[in-house]
């Protein structure tokens, strides 16, 4: 197991990493969810030993590692900026790590073999990395990862250089990889939907701190605050503020929209509420669904998709819905909010009915 415990990591007085306590598994896949400069990659080089932390400590099997240098770890990282050997061929530097463990040839050429399979490189054993596109660069350099059977396994938006397709395949395969070698699997994105995908375990970075961390369909679906909640949307989480009456949240024009019934306890008092731009729809899908009139500034079509942007009293939203659907600016259109779908957040930014705090 990896612990991070209440490792903090400052840099010319600015706090890179604030406080984090962190365990992750032998055989689990573990999302770092976050925006550019949330401290992804600055608690990854914290696990990897590249940076010792200014507070707090790192533990591996019991055993505290804080300031063993990357050197004496078994582990392997792999960049959007791939690194390879460049006066070597693919197949020497996919080897690499075997042959500093001292593997025996015919392991080397099993193993090279099928991390070459997997990332098809099959043909381009024999160049060197000066004559590969950079998607055939990238994919070298997770080669070499996968070859290693490190401990510990950490992915820096590692997919981000690779054409659609191979991507969606690597997305399927690497988590298996893995996971099959009982190795700690890291891997930092910055899209939700990519951590959808992923599965396992996820944890949301916000300014150098982990907001929440657990499975990765409970985080998205019960994010513990607000902060957590926009880390996971994309595109940006609707949200407005509503003051609670009774059974229901007052919306604009005197609409009246139902507390989700979980949440009937709760106070009379200012929420924020907030809801997947998914959970937008033109049609009145369930019984509980309440429909307003938003004005539409401007739809955006993908071809199978369309994202209509919407204002609505003060609040500003987009609809993702299939299909091609083509509004003109200014134009006001009936939308349909489902309650079971509406998250609810106090005036803390907490959800509404959540612990105080949880434990990361």
């Amino acid at each position: 197991m990896l612990e991070l415990r209440n490792v903090t990591k400052t840099v010319a007085g600015t706090d890179h990493i604030r406080d984090v306590s962190l365990a992750l598994q032998h055989g689990s896949l573990n999302v770092l969810l976050g925006p550019t400069l949330s401290g992804k990659t600055s608690l990854m080089r914290l696990m990897a030993g590249l940076d010792k932390p200014t507070a707090g400590s790192v533990w591996f099997d019991g055993v505290d590692v804080t300031g063993v240098p990357v050197q004496k770890r078994n582990i392997a990282m792999v960049y959007q900026q791939f690194i390879n050997y460049p006066a070597m061929t693919v197949y020497e530097n996919i080897a690499s790590p075997l042959r500093v463990a001292g593997a025996d040839k015919a392991r080397i050429e099993q193993e090279v073999k099928r991390a070459a399979d997997l990332l098809k490189l099959t043909p381009y054993l024999d160049r060197t990395p000066l004559n590969l596109s950079g998607g055939q660069q990238q994919r070298t350099a997770l080669a070499r990862a996968i070859v290693k059977n490190a401990r510990l396994v950490l992915l820096d938006e590692p997919l981000a250089n690779l054409d659609y397709k191979l991507r969606e395949e690597l997305r399927a395969e690497l988590p298996r990889i893995f996971a099959e070698t009982g190795a700690i699997f890291v891997y930092a994105t910055t899209e939700p939907h990519e951590a959808l995908l992923l599965g396992g375990n996820v944890a949301t970075l916000s300014e150098g701190r982990i907001t929440q961390f657990g499975p990765t369909i409970e985080v998205f679906r019960k994010p513990d605050d607000l902060i957590t909640a926009r880390t996971f949307a994309d595109p940006p989480l609707n949200t407005i503020v509503l003051k609670k009456s009774g059974r229901n949240f007052q919306l604009d024009g005197g609409v009246d929209l139902p507390v989700p019934a979980d949440l009937a306890g709760i106070a009379d008092a200012s929420y924020t509420i907030g809801f997947q731009p998914h959970h937008l729809s033109f049609e009145k899908r369930t019984t509980d669904a309440v429909g307003v009139k938003a004005k539409v500034s401007v739809t955006e079509i993908t071809g199978s998709e369309s994202f209509v942007h919407l204002n609505y009293a003060d609040a500003r939203w987009v609809m993702l819905t299939h299909g091609i659907r083509q509004f003109e600016p200014d134009e006001t259109i009936e939308v349909f909010i489902d309650p079971r779908h509406v998250m609810v957040f106090d005036a803390t930014g907490r959800a509404a009915g959540a612990p105080s705090s949880r434990a990361a």
